[in-house]
């Protein structure tokens, strides 16, 4: 057990996708690809971070078609005729998958949604961004009463942004000019 009281693993979402792509890749090995990658859909969305849903929830069309390609480069190499059998592996392999890839995009998206996409989707949409604790904005430590700021503001709602601190993008020269 962790410190916070709860039990388990943790991933980012780039582990959640990188677990989802081998799973993908040795489901496609013995040409099982549909349900390894169902299964890597619900292990990937079940282990990563809350916060990290909506990064993962985008990706498995993706992951699938890249371990997809990955495999069957790797089929067509020994073969005499390297081009065709490329193509038609690809074919063949997303044609026969396309149910199982629609399930586990669906599943994952339906599991995320309970573990808290619409939070996420929030913060997208308002622009909120979180700070880093003890961060210091106007040369004041801030703690946790500043959780969140807006990244942008809607129109006739103050700033559009954060100024930078002075000197900030200032190009620095070092020694003399060329023609002194």
């Amino acid at each position: 057990m962790t410190g916070t009281g709860r039990a388990g693993l943790r991933l980012t979402a780039r582990g959640a996708i990188v677990m989802l792509f081998v799973i993908t890749v040795v489901g496609l090995l013995p040409k099982l690809p549909g349900p390894a990658f169902v299964a890597g859909c619900l292990a990937a969305v079940l282990l990563v971070r809350p916060r990290d849903l909506l990064p993962l929830v985008v990706t498995p069309p993706l992951v699938f078609f890249l371990a997809a390609l990955l495999v069957e480069l790797l089929r067509s190499l020994g073969s005499g005729s390297m081009l065709p059998t490329f193509g038609l592996g690809m074919f063949t392999t997303l044609s026969s998958a396309a149910p199982w890839l629609f399930a586990g995009s669906a599943l994952a998206l339906g599991v995320a949604w309970v573990r808290g996409l619409p939070a996420n989707l929030r913060e997208l949409r308002t622009g909120a961004v979180p700070e880093p604790a003890g961060a210091r904005v106007g040369g004041t430590r801030v703690g946790a009463a500043r959780a969140t700021t807006p990244g942008r503001a809607r129109r006739g709602r103050g700033q559009a942004f954060d100024p930078e601190p002075e000197g900030y993008f200032e190009p620095r020269v070092y020694g003399k000019a060329a023609d002194e």
